[in-house]
């Protein structure tokens, strides 16, 4: 189930990401409409996907993917925009993570 999970908030992390570049590529780089049209689309499959999580709570949910998101913008800039973050970026995305664990996966009673 957690392995599950984590996957998905890594394709929600693409999709969303990922339209948003395209977005930005389509409106600040002037790549056109096409660009502007698949991240809509993208950003559609976030809507989706970000759904699938086997947690029922909206609000859990979507906090800890702002952790998961936080650490995929600083990957994706990295990827392709050539971003290279520094010791606060990197500590920053460490606390993310934990705190994406702690909020998703400790354990609750009942």
């Amino acid at each position: 189930m957690i392995a599950r999970s984590l996957l998905l908030f890594a394709l929600a992390a693409v999709a969303e990401i990922g339209g948003a570049y395209l977005m930005w590529q389509a409106i600040k780089e002037g790549r056109g409409v096409l660009f502007a049209v698949a991240g809509a689309v993208a950003l559609i499959g976030y809507g989706a996907v970000a759904a699938l999580q086997p947690d029922d709570d909206f609000g859990r949910v979507l906090a800890a993917y702002g952790g998961v998101f936080i650490v995929g913008s600083l990957a994706w800039g990295m990827a392709f925009d050539g971003f290279r973050p520094d010791r606060y970026d990197l500590t920053g995305a460490g606390i993310c993570l934990v705190g994406v664990l702690l909020i998703m996966y400790a354990p609750r009673s009942a």
